[in-house]
Formats: structure tokens, C-alpha cells, sequence
């Protein structure tokens, strides 16, 4: 008989932060490359932003698709295939020789990428308790910022070595291979895990959620899951703030160099906003596990960090006003700070209210909510930027969050679907 492993839970966390680490590395080679290969092949704002919608469009029609996938096939296959189709459109984008290929590379990018976030909440649903699932959905969301944050200093340090941009799409398209052999080693399901200690088995079973919440158990229909007002809660809060976020992560090189700033001399003050970011998904998702320790109720805790955050994201305007560098970033930070505290809420809340078999459907059409946000969001910066400048981008970037602050506040409460046991208490 196999030797458990303590802890095995924040091993598999681990995991899943380190999926979503080498994920946003991945995307995010090509955001850091943009000034680069901008230059090389003579394109516009308006061009780039097209190619970052080929991402977007594949990854807001995959959100779905994976999630449905994953309920149905289990989070060991369904990620497993996932990691192992992105990695491989990673590095074909090395072989890329212009606007039509570097697209087509980053829409196979894209239809990979998207099962991450349904497949990782799907885990998290599986092996945590409820009084954990903030901080271990706050780990494996961590992984966006850190991933953002190395990805400058890692595919930079290629490109400089190289003389070219083409190697850096193969090392990193590299880590998800090594990854891949990690998760296949590691991760099974809770109730038949050979490494898994029998107490913590128990704590993870009987502390997830209730009986009815079998991994099992069939999902609910996507009209069923459509007809509660909650799933329009999770959908417009995630709609409307995720395209702050990838306003940041796709632009904001190429925003530092429109205002003047060498990006080789930027690079320390670059990784801040992520930095931040990376400290309130622990911050968010602490909070709110403490104040249901204190007796607070699971829903009540949620939309209080709620609340917090989408007031937070308001200091994106403060953009427009500064002057020096050191204010410029710093309200970058803040901004980032409360989108993450209000993406782990978010995060959280299928598995709050849904049973574990729906959980991955329900964040999967978050996802392409938010897909179809960020896509209008993308072409609407590009063609701003290049006919204006980004400061009204900024402005209502500071003010949208607003909306999907109230959404959430009003839609993810209990109702009568609720009362009828077909969603949980919160």
C-alpha cells in the first residue's frame, strides 16, 4: 500500500497554481514581445488588438465547451488534454510567419487555455472543504499574477539572448510539458486517491459540501442552470471585471511605451501591478475564510470583499491625473489589487452555491461571458488608442467594475431555488 502524503490537498493546489502560472506565461509572451514584433511586421494598435482577439474569441467558446467537458470527463483528463493542446500551440507559434499564422496560432492558444479556470475550480470544489476553498482558490488564482509578473523577466532574457523573438514562444511553451507529467503522477479524485490518508479523506468528504454534491452526480442542464438569477450574478460580475484585468495584462507594455518609458528600463516597476495582484488573491480569499470562522455566513463573507474590491478598481481613473512614474504604477497596483480580491470571490462562488457536477458548467459560462466582454473591450482600446489616447479607456475601466459590483450584490443571494434544495445556502 502507498505511503500517504500529508497535506495532499495543498499539494494539488500547488499543482493548480502552477498550471495557471505556466498558463499566463504562455499568453503572455506575446503581449511582452508586442512592441517587438509590432515593429517588425509594421502593424497598428488596431492590429494587435485584432490578434489578441483571436485569442479571446477561441477562449470565450472554449469556456463553455471545457467546462461541460470537464463535468463530464473528470478534472484528471479534461486538464491533462488541455495543458497538453496549449503547450503544443505555443510552440508552433515560433513557426509563425505573419498576421494569419500568429493569429491561428493564438486561437489554438486559446481553445487550450480556457478549460484552466473551470478545470481548476472543478479541483478546488473536489478537494476542499468550504472553510478553505478562498484560500485555495486564492493559490491557484495567484498563479495569473505570478505568471504575468515572470513573464517579462523570462521571455525578455530569451529575446535578448537569442537576438530574436521565435525562441521564446519554445521555452516557454516548454513548461507545460513538464507540468503535464507532474499533474498525471499526482492528481486523482479525493474518494479514490491511493496516496490519501484516510482523516483527511474524511475532513475533505464530509466538509466539501453535502451528500448530493457526488462528483457522480449528473450536472445540471445548462437552461436549468440558466434560469437561476445567481448564474447571471456570477456571469455579469465576471463579464464586467475581466476585461480590466486583461486590459492590464495585453496592453499595458505597450501603454508604458505610449507614455514614453523604455520598456528594459520599466521591467522592475512592470511586475508591481502583478505583484499586487498576487497579494490579494491571498488577501481576498483570507478575509473572506476568516470572517466565516467568525460566524459570518459563506454568501455575506463573499460579497463583503466584494463590495471592497469594486470600489477599489475605481483608482484606474487616478491614471488620467498623475504625473510621475512612481504614481502612475502605484494606482496600477491598487487597481490590481482589488480586481483579484474580487476575481477569487467570483471564483468562488459556483462552488458555494452549485453542486460539485456543475460547478465546472457554471464557471465555464463566466468564462465566456467574460470572453465576450474582453473581445469588445480589445478592439474598443486599439481603436481608441490609435484614434485618442488610452485615458477614456482608463476612465471607464475604473467605472464598469462599479456595475458588476452591484450585480453580484444583488443576484448571488439565496432564493427560492434555494428554499427547493436545488442550490446551496449562502
Amino acid at each position: 500500500m502507498a505511503t500517504p502524503i500529508r497535506h495532499l490537498r495543498w499539494y494539488i493546489g500547488g499543482l493548480l497554481f502552477l498550471s495557471t502560472v505556466i498558463n499566463y506565461i504562455d499568453r503572455q509572451t506575446l503581449s511582452v514581445l508586442a512592441p517587438y514584433i509590432k515593429t517588425e511586421f509594421n502593424w497598428t494598435n488596431t492590429d494587435f488588438a485584432l490578434l489578441v482577439i483571436a485569442f479571446r474569441v477561441a477562449y470565450t467558446i472554449g469556456q463553455t465547451a471545457s467546462g461541460r467537458m470537464l463535468d463530464r470527463t473528470g478534472t484528471r483528463n479534461g486538464l491533462s488534454l488541455a495543458v497538453l493542446w496549449y503547450s503544443t500551440a505555443a510552440v508552433l507559434t515560433s513557426l509563425a510567419v505573419g498576421f494569419k499564422s500568429l493569429a491561428l496560432c493564438r486561437f489554438l492558444l486559446g481553445t487550450g487555455e480556457s478549460a484552466n479556470w473551470p478545470g481548476a475550480t472543478k479541483a478546488v470544489a473536489e478537494w476542499f472543504p468550504k472553510r478553505e476553498s478562498g484560500w485555495a482558490v486564492a493559490l491557484f488564482d495567484s498563479g495569473s499574477s505570478i505568471g504575468g509578473a515572470l513573464a517579462p523577466f523570462i521571455v525578455l532574457s530569451v529575446y535578448h539572448y537569442c537576438g530574436t523573438w521565435r525562441p521564446a514562444f519554445i521555452v516557454t511553451g516548454l513548461l507545460g510539458f513538464v507540468w503535464l507529467v507532474l499533474f498525471r503522477w499526482l492528481y486523482h479524485p479525493p474518494e479514490t486517491h491511493p496516496r490519501l490518508s484516510a482523516d483527511e479523506r474524511h475532513m475533505i468528504l464530509t466538509g466539501r459540501a453535502a451528500a448530493s454534491d457526488a462528483p457522480e452526480a449528473a450536472p445540471l442542464s445548462t437552461r436549468t442552470l440558466l434560469s437561476f438569477r445567481q448564474t447571471w450574478g456570477i456571469i455579469i460580475g465576471k463579464s464586467l471585471t475581466d476585461p480590466i484585468w486583461f486590459f492590464i495584462t495585453d496592453w499595458f507594455a505597450i501603454y508604458l511605451v505610449s507614455k514614453g518609458y523604455r520598456l528594459e528600463e520599466s521591467l522592475l516597476a512592470f511586475w508591481l501591478p502583478f505583484l499586487a495582484a498576487d497579494l490579494s488573491n491571498f488577501a481576498g480569499g483570507g478575509v473572506s475564510s476568516v470572517l466565516v470562522r467568525r460566524g459570518w455566513s459563506v454568501g455575506a463573507a463573499r460579497r463583503f470583499v466584494v463590495l471592497c474590491s469594486g470600489l477599489g478598481m475605481t483608482m484606474l481613473m487616478a491614471t488620467v491625473f498623475v504625473t510621475s512614474f512612481g504614481s502612475l504604477i502605484t494606482c496600477f497596483a491598487i487597481a490590481t489589487f482589488a480586481y483579484a480580491a474580487f476575481s477569487t470571490m467570483v471564483l468562488n462562488l459556483p462552488a458555494d452555491v452549485y453542486p460539485i457536477s456543475s460547478v465546472a458548467t457554471v464557471s465555464g459560462m463566466s468564462g465566456t461571458g467574460a470572453g465576450i466582454g474582453t473581445i469588445a473591450a480589445t478592439y474598443a482600446v486599439g481603436y481608441v488608442a490609435d484614434h485618442y489616447s488610452f485615458e477614456p479607456v482608463l476612465v471607464a475601466a475604473s467605472l464598469i467594475p462599479l456595475l458588476a459590483t452591484a450585480a453580484v450584490l444583488t443576484l448571488v443571494r439565496n432564493s427560492a431555488a434555494t428554499r427547493r434544495g436545488q442550490l446551496h445556502t449562502i
